[in-house]
């Protein structure tokens, strides 16, 4: 599963571990990613989205049907 946000587009950054010697060597941050299912209505049936966290929330707030217009607007699949 990719670490990508279908709604927000939050993806992975990248940054350096630094250890006691302050040596430095890549590591990196992943989002806290989902995979949540929705019933949408229009359509009558259901979908699978994968949303980060805070996705999750933004869907509580505008809705299902919002959020998967704003994901198809930017070209996404559902």
């Amino acid at each position: 599963m990719s670490a990508h946000c279908q709604l927000t587009g939050t993806a992975p950054r990248f940054g350096n571990r630094i250890s006691h010697s302050h040596r430095r060597t890549s590591r990196r941050f992943d989002p806290n990613i989902q995979r949540k299912r929705y019933w949408l209505a229009s359509e009558g049936r259901s979908v699978r989205l994968t949303l980060s966290v805070r996705g999750v929330k933004t869907v509580d707030v505008i809705g299902v049907e919002a959020a998967v217009a704003r994901i198809r607007s930017r070209g996404g699949k559902v």
